[in-house]
C-alpha cells in the first residue's frame, strides 16, 4: 500500500499535464483547420478542401 501512496501523485500529475496537452493541441488544431477554411474562402477556393490548390 506504501507503493501505491508514493506513486499515485505522480499519476494524478500526469494525467492531468497528459489532458491538458491534448485539450491545447486539439485546440490549436481546430484554430488551424478554421484558419485554413477562411483563407481558401476568401482566395476563392471552395471552403470544403482547402489544401487542393496546391496539388
Amino acid at each position: 500500500m506504501e507503493y501505491v501512496a508514493v506513486i499515485l501523485p505522480s499519476l494524478v500529475v500526469g494525467l492531468i499535464f497528459w489532458f491538458a496537452m491534448k485539450s491545447i493541441f486539439n485546440a490549436d488544431k481546430a484554430e488551424r483547420q478554421a484558419e485554413a477554411r477562411a483563407q481558401a474562402e476568401a482566395d476563392g477556393f471552395p471552403a470544403d478542401n482547402p489544401g487542393s490548390e496546391s496539388k
